[in-house]
């Protein structure tokens, strides 16, 4: 009786580990895409909810861009070497991380 409550208590303990270390892996998924999501909201007051804008504006969506050229773009706003009204004080404050997660973003969301 004793080694099948070992045996039980251990099955027990390697369930739990298991369960935590998914239950873990899961929590980080989600707080990177959280993360990410976030970073790119910070677009939706000009270009839209998720990067769409309505027909006809004259601020183009940004849902399903090219993430290489959203980046030259992005970076072209923050060196000054594109025209813009607020772009180059928006992504001076941008990091090339933070510019990498908006591009990405918006590249796999779809149209």
């Amino acid at each position: 009786m004793k080694t099948k409550s070992i045996l039980s208590v251990r099955a027990l303990a390697t369930a739990a580990v298991v369960v935590c270390a998914s239950t873990s892996a899961f929590a980080q998924k989600n707080a990177a895409e959280l993360h990410t999501r976030a970073t790119a909201a910070m677009c939706a007051n000009c270009h839209g909810t998720d990067g769409r804008t309505t027909e006809g504006s004259a601020i183009p969506s940004l849902v399903g861009m090219p993430k290489e050229y959203h980046i030259l773009q992005m970076q072209a706003f923050k060196s000054g070497s594109r025209p813009a009204t607020v772009m180059h004080q928006i992504t001076k404050g941008l990091t090339d991380a933070q510019i990498e997660t908006i591009a990405g973003y918006y590249a796999t969301t779809k149209r």
